[in-house]
């Protein structure tokens, strides 16, 4: 589990905003994007390349 403090200063780094965690918490969801990042071994993997979209187009 990320500490709260880690989580309320992480930002989606394409647009900036906050991101939450998933309904499994094992990613971190951008709202904005519909982008999820995923985290592996506790540590968010904030890299544009390595998050999967939540839209199927």
């Amino acid at each position: 589990m990320i500490d709260q403090a880690l989580l309320d200063i992480l930002a989606c780094p394409k647009c900036k905003k906050s991101v939450q965690y998933n309904d499994d918490k094992t990613g971190l969801v951008c709202n904005s994007c519909q982008l999820e990042y995923p985290i592996r071994d506790d540590i968010p993997v904030m890299l544009i390349d390595e998050a999967t979209s939540l839209t199927n187009t």
